[in-house]
């Protein structure tokens, strides 16, 4: 066999992932087509390695096998190794992942799989210790066996890479279950959801599962408030308020600095695993107002604050974007050693010499359970321990003194902690990732009646479409860091941001956001959409092709890219209606609700048989039933107190839709949309008697006009226990 000629090209590369395995002995490759021919050419295996740079066993695989002399020599002569950042692909992480989970049941990062030259797995795991222990196999071990079996057994190796693979395009393109339906799953699938729900639920500790690790689950806790809404059952909200509030009290949320960490390893939410994910700290918040809105409970309405502010201090760049994510080990200045939860534990010797005053020291430590023992290695991650008239029942101190001695404490706790080694930051951009955050931030904007957020949203949304949107190609990229763009954009990439666009839209009433909407909505239709098989795919039409084409139907960490595509697209059908189509989407003539529609109707016997691993895609089935709420203003901009009577309330399907007071103003908007006609959730909504007037609307009939906000929640409310029956001053669209 011939000598690899090949080096390490990470340094090459722009992901911090990457870029950390830049000085090891390993020549790794990036994913591309220089290092798939290399492959071809050599005619050896692939050894593909994922991860992440916060990925905890990513680091100790590195540590242990890829900075070693011996296991890099073996790499290098046996195999090309590609090292991907699955943050930037999740579209190849999607198939090895999947492969992983059907051939072993289980799954994770580091992802260890060994393809052949055209990129069909044959073998996969996860994290390898170098040598063998507690009956994990060897990395030099499975290396060698590799090596042996490619050589003297090749036949076999590709059996087994032809079977893998034809399995990968089952699970990942199958769509033969329920093509041609006569009809999308009913509502009911978001009931049998929210039961599938209860059934997991842990009623002792909250969120769902009898043991840990506990992971946030927000999709699911969706599912509950939407299904409470719709039932009025008791159960759905008590395991919602249940987890929310195990969330916020316990290990999980960041007590001194706010924010979420990604999970907790135990049942009861005490030690988290200490990274945090933006896609954490947008999707927990979001459904954190819902929360509020259900209950009024102002502990989830100042989580999500305390957590808006964390996002903006430390994961957001100068411009307005915002960075990935915050690792959980810090490295020790002095001996280089890196530690895990180092920046966010506490001593009770810690605490007591940052507070001085042993009252407060005591507090502190009694409300966060704050001992000499510890709850992780002998130090401690604050979790809520006592309640506030608990500790004013032991202090002898009134309650508003308790709260005002904690906060102070916090605050000093916070600053010294700032002194401490900081954990690393990715700093790459993710178009998706910003479009879950900046969503948030619009929804809290309204619901919390606080313009900063609609600012930090909107910063975000214009940071991310002057980089990674291209206007003149239609094209928006994936990834933006140190001004490199990289990585053609996926489903979830355009369905995450333009469900952001639209928040920017409804928070500020500003078209242009409208506007990027139904652009990105119209490439999802052009790229991702495909009419014979009636589903949208993950990775663009015109982008790279890999072993099999993903779809993402189901709930991960992050919700699934379909169903927020089918929401959002549902949501933007009204400003699209076939009569006022946009002249630059010739080439396509499906409505947005048609297209969304199909989609529910191909996997309705997937959401049927398994509606909690599709919530996201029960909550659109839901959404089309229901109809959106439309919340139409014609005014110049939405009043306060409108959007007080209308934010606070929990109103999942709400849409609010300024328009401007004339028609006049209209068509200067529809010039600015691209529309040759008003969409009906415009047309013949003018402001009346020359005043801010609204238009509530559901099910295709509307309140009659009003000035007065009072008359239309009564409308609504009225609408909603009669099922929309429609009265002679109602005015139908």
């Amino acid at each position: 066999m011939d000598q690899p000629t090949q080096r390490n090209r990470l340094d090459e590369e722009e992901s911090p992932y990457l870029r950390q395995h830049a000085d090891n002995p390993v020549n790794w490759q990036p994913w591309d087509e220089e290092a798939l021919e290399t492959a071809k050419e050599r005619d050896v295996p692939i050894f593909l390695s994922i991860g992440y740079s916060a990925c905890h066993w990513c680091h100790v695989m590195e540590e242990e096998s890829f900075a070693d002399e011996e296991v890099a020599e073996k790499l290098n002569e046996h195999f090309v190794p590609i090292k991907v950042d699955r943050e930037e692909r999740p579209d190849v992480d999607s198939i090895y992942m999947t492969v992983c989970q059907l051939v072993s049941g289980g799954g994770g990062w580091p992802l260890s799989a060994w393809l052949t030259p055209e990129g069909k797995p044959f073998y996969v795991g996860t994290y390898f210790p170098k040598e063998a222990k507690r009956g994990q196999p060897g990395f030099l071990d499975v290396l060698e066996n590799l090596r042996n079996s490619w050589e003297t057994d090749r036949e076999e190796i590709e059996n087994r890479a032809d079977q893998w693979t034809a399995a990968a395009k089952d699970q990942l393109e199958e769509t033969d279950d329920a093509v041609g339906a006569a009809e999308p799953p009913s509502s009911d699938v978001l009931e049998r959801a929210a039961d599938a729900a209860l059934r997991s639920a842990d009623r002792q500790n909250g969120g769902f599962g009898s043991g840990g690790p506990k992971f946030p689950q927000p999709s699911r806790l969706r599912v509950l408030a939407r299904a409470y809404d719709r039932t009025g059952r008791e159960e759905y909200l008590e395991v919602l308020e249940g987890s929310l509030t195990a969330m916020i009290e316990g290990g999980l949320y960041d007590h001194v600095g706010g924010g979420f960490h990604r999970y907790c390893v135990d049942q009861d939410w005490t030690v988290p695993h200490f990274e945090k994910m933006l896609y954490d700290n947008a999707e927990i918040p979001r459904v954190l107002l819902a929360g509020y809105q259900l209950t009024g409970d102002e502990r989830y309405a100042d989580s999500v604050r305390e957590t808006l502010e964390f996002v903006s201090r430390e994961l957001t760049h100068d411009e307005g974007g915002f960075f990935s994510t915050l690792d959980a080990q810090s490295e020790d200045p002095e001996t280089g050693e890196r530690e895990e939860g180092a920046f966010f534990v506490w001593t009770t010797d810690e605490v007591r010499d940052v507070l001085e005053d042993e009252t407060d020291a005591n507090l502190f430590c009694d409300r966060f359970d704050i001992t000499e023992s510890g709850n992780f290695e002998g130090q401690n991650q604050p979790n809520i321990d006592a309640s506030i008239p608990e500790l004013a029942d032991r202090f002898d101190l009134e309650e508003h003194e308790i709260e005002e001695r904690l906060e102070s404490a916090r605050e000093r706790l916070f600053e010294a902690r700032e002194e401490r080694p900081r954990p690393n930051r990715d700093e790459k951009v993710l178009a998706s990732w910003n479009g879950m955050m900046i969503a948030t931030c619009a929804e809290a904007g309204l619901v919390l009646g606080e313009d900063e957020y609609a600012e930090m949203a909107v910063d975000a949304l214009e940071f991310v479409r002057d980089r990674l949107w291209d206007a003149d190609e239609r094209r928006l990229s994936r990834r933006y860091k140190d001004d490199d763009v990289a990585v053609q954009g996926y489903l979830e990439d355009y369905a995450f941001l333009a469900r952001g666009a639209l928040g920017c839209y409804e928070a500020t009433g500003d078209v242009d956001h409208l506007a990027f909407a139904l652009e990105l909505a119209r490439v999802i239709e052009a790229e991702f959409w495909d009419d014979e098989r009636e589903t949208i795919y993950f990775t663009p039409e015109s982008g790279e092709s890999l072993v099999t084409r993903p779809q993402e139907l189901t709930d991960q960490s992050t919700p699934s890219a379909a169903g927020v595509a089918v929401e959002t697209l549902l949501a933007l059908d009204g400003f699209t209606d076939s009569e006022a189509r946009s002249p630059r989407a010739e080439a396509v003539d499906e409505e947005f609700e048609e297209i969304a529609a199909s989609v529910l109707r191909t996997h309705a016997g997937r959401l049927e048989s398994n509606a909690l691993q599709h919530a996201t895609l029960c909550l659109g089935a839901d959404r089309l039933e229901s109809g959106a709420l439309e919340v139409t203003v014609a005014a110049d901009e939405l009043p306060a107190e409108w959007r007080e009577a209308f934010a606070s309330r929990y109103l999942p399907d709400r849409l609010f839709a300024l328009r401007p007071p004339t028609e006049e103003g209209l068509e200067e908007w529809l010039d600015r949309l691209g529309l040759e006609g008003a969409p009906a959730v415009w047309a013949g909504r003018e402001a009346r008697d020359g005043e801010p007037t609204l238009y509530v609307c559901r099910n295709r009939t509307c309140s009659p006009p009003t000035h007065d906000v009072d008359e239309a929640i009564a409308w609504l409310e009225e609408s909603g226990t009669e099922e929309g029956v429609e009265t002679e001053d109602d005015v139908p669209f």
